[in-house]
């Protein structure tokens, strides 16, 4: 993976108007995704993924906001055509329903975006189709009909024809939600493929199970993105819960070295960490200090003072030459997102008990 963005959206909005008035599916999304990637977009029906992916491929407008993809700017000085002729370069789209032409052959479907763009030589564009079949094993049913191959081929073939322009960037629209799991397997296991090879890959799944296999998941409810770090810490919790701590935890900077609880501390917050790390410290013999554990993105701390007594039992301070950034969650929030989530409750128990047997062994080794 690279630090280069490939998608950057800024601040968009949409908004649908009809007969009962105006709707806003989208509600200001900031979002970066780097290049070589491999990205699960996932949400409840509703919640206004496809309208984000239609975003990102500039099938649709903005309302407000801003898309760029690849460094191109989508919407600021580009016309229709102009759009759908950069996408047929830059872009490969995989869609549910696979979209391929009945009357042609599956060569001829993956040799179409070559011929919408004038890419490579007019003799040259078989061989290019036939590699690309053979790359998703389809090279023995090149010269037949998509109804005389499984849904799975289909599939297969329809993501051949979104690597015709060999794009930068694909982007798949519940590519396994009609597929058996065999066949959806297959195409996970390509996609990460293409990922490996440095392509960036954005796919919207209702298939929770398939967010294991790529290497970041974004959570969209109810038009706004769940903060990713949320979704790690508290997996749990159902998408709107994971929405309300995004909107409502004060999110702090710890400075680097900076100590933000001391043992014997009084804590009455509940900490997720957003970006950096931090050390979980103990006193050792003669003052020296014993490093517990390390704690980065995705995890939390305090909820062992929270449920167990009140009082900090380690020090806390952001680790390495970066500062750290937290999410912060008062004791009462956190105690009530525990009794609306009987399951997060259990497994914050269970890291509870773990946390202090590590301390108690930790104490004892400096004594």
């Amino acid at each position: 993976m690279s630090a280069t963005p490939m998608i950057e959206l800024r601040k968009v909005v949409k908004t649908f108007k009809n007969a009962a008035g105006e709707f806003t599916v989208l509600k200001g999304i900031d979002l970066t995704l780097n290049k070589g990637e491999f990205v699960a977009i996932v949400g409840k029906s509703g919640s206004g993924k496809s309208t984000l992916l239609n975003m990102m491929t500039g099938i649709d407008h903005p309302s407000r906001g801003q898309v760029v993809v690849n460094a191109t700017d989508l919407y600021a000085r580009m016309n229709e055509s102009q759009r759908s002729l950069w996408r047929g370069k830059n872009m490969g789209i995989v869609f549910q329903f696979f979209q391929l032409l009945p009357m042609l052959s599956l060569l001829e479907n993956v040799m179409l975006p070559m011929d919408y763009v004038n890419m490579y030589d007019f003799d040259e564009r078989p061989q290019r189709a036939m590699e690309l079949l053979t790359l998703v094993g389809l090279e023995k049913q090149a010269n037949k009909l998509p109804s005389a191959v499984s849904t799975g081929q289909q599939q297969a073939a329809a993501i051949a024809r979104a690597l015709a322009t060999d794009p930068p960037l694909m982007v798949a629209d519940e590519p396994t939600g009609n597929l058996d799991s065999r066949s959806a397997d297959i195409i996970i296991n390509l996609f990460q493929s293409l990922a490996d090879q440095g392509k960036t890959i954005v796919m919207v799944t209702h298939d929770p199970s398939l967010t294991q296999r790529t290497s970041r998941t974004i959570i969209i409810s109810d038009g706004e993105l769940v903060d990713e770090a949320v979704a790690q810490a508290l997996p749990l919790l159902n998408h709107r819960q994971m929405l309300s701590v995004t909107k409502t935890a004060q999110r702090r900077r710890i400075e680097a070295g900076q100590t933000v609880l001391q043992r014997d501390q009084h804590v009455d917050e509940f900490y997720i960490i957003t970006a950096g790390a931090v050390e979980i410290v103990m006193a050792g013999k003669q003052r020296e200090d014993v490093v517990v554990s390390r704690l980065e993105t995705g995890q939390f701390f305090g909820e062992v003072e929270l449920l167990r007594g009140g009082k900090s039992i380690a020090s806390v301070r952001a680790t390495g030459d970066l500062p750290a950034e937290v999410l912060v969650l008062p004791r009462e929030t956190f105690l009530d997102l525990l009794k609306q989530s009987p399951l997060t409750e259990e497994t914050i128990g269970k890291i509870v008990q773990r946390r202090l047997e590590e301390n108690r062994s930790a104490d004892r080794r400096g004594r």
